[in-house]
């Protein structure tokens, strides 16, 4: 669907205008490092439009990696955009800096009037893991200090905002802290750190968490590329359901979604249903690097999200 002859193109997510046209912001960075897993330090937020979700227009980047010394002055990664009451629209993104050496996650906004040009909101980040419920940088239990991925939406009787965040317990066995983050916002500004939506589970880590509605059924959507933990699986894609988009998630119930090569898949409103659409990991063994075409899916009560 959208395949960048000399960059590759990882985690995207979606906003549509007022014309109908749909935007998707992916992080993309470029082919000549050779090795795909240098991206990750070289990654920009892309930007392309479409009116059918199927064929892509490029067009600029949307964010930077900012001028040093800053704390996302080394790579800018995965996010997602709403429009708040005022009809601008916040871009929520996860930054890394160089100081860390990449190693400490905090999470930054931008603001635009068009989703095109994008003003980034005070110089430093607005949500940061607050070690009285979140791990820390410790590089004995974890690789890194995760706090990245937000997901922001509205609050369903009108409070405000949740963010929903990739983070870790900061108790628990090593491989298995892996927590669904939480914060609150009046205002899409200011943010309020909040204790998990989830308990450990057997996850390293939620990736890319979303929440949808779909047919009628709230779910929570994640991904991992580390084996769960006490699970006898490798699946990297799952779901879980819950009464409302607040949860309560137990993410032990969680069922695998069988899509083995998809990664980093959003839900996405399509045709009168719902589509999931991530990009094409490792297929034989290769590291694809590309957005798939959207695969059309449904909530089914007796195995969770499936294909349709």
């Amino acid at each position: 669907m959208l395949r960048l002859p000399d960059h590759w193109v990882w985690d995207s997510w979606y906003a549509q205008d007022d014309d109908g046209s749909w935007h998707v912001f992916f992080l993309r960075a470029s082919r000549a490092l050779l090795d795909p897993h240098r991206r990750h330090r070289r990654a920009s937020i892309g930007h392309a439009v479409s009116t059918d979700l199927r064929s892509w227009r490029l067009v600029a980047d949307a964010l930077v990696p900012a001028d040093a010394p800053g704390w996302d002055d080394l790579a800018t990664w995965t996010g997602c955009v709403v429009r708040g009451p005022d009809r601008r629209w916040h871009l929520f993104y996860t930054g890394v800096g160089r100081a860390e050496d990449g190693l400490v996650q905090r999470i930054g906004s931008a603001v635009s009037d068009d989703l095109v040009t994008w003003r980034r909101h005070g110089d430093g980040p607005v949500v940061e893991a607050d070690p009285a419920w979140y791990e820390v940088l410790d590089r004995e239990m974890w690789y890194e200090q995760a706090w990245r991925d937000p997901w922001v939406f509205p609050d369903p009787d009108g409070d405000g905002w949740h963010m929903l965040v990739t983070a870790r317990a900061n108790q628990g066995a090593a491989d298995e802290r892996g927590v669904l983050g939480h914060a609150t916002s009046p205002d899409l500004l200011d943010w309020t750190v909040r204790p998990p939506l989830s308990a450990p589970a057997g996850f390293g880590h939620l990736e890319v968490p979303q929440v949808a509605v779909v047919d009628g059924q709230p779910l929570l959507l994640f991904c991992t590329n580390a084996v769960a933990a006490g699970r006898g699986s490798t699946h990297q894609l799952w779901v879980v359901d819950a009464p409302t988009v607040r949860g309560p998630w137990d993410v032990a119930a969680a069922r695998p979604v069988a899509l083995p090569h998809l990664y980093a898949p959003r839900l996405v409103p399509d045709a009168g249903g719902w589509s999931l659409i991530g990009f094409v990991d490792h297929v034989d063994g290769e590291f694809v690097g590309e957005l798939a075409d959207p695969i059309p899916v449904r909530y089914d009560p007796a195995h969770g999200l499936v294909t349709r």
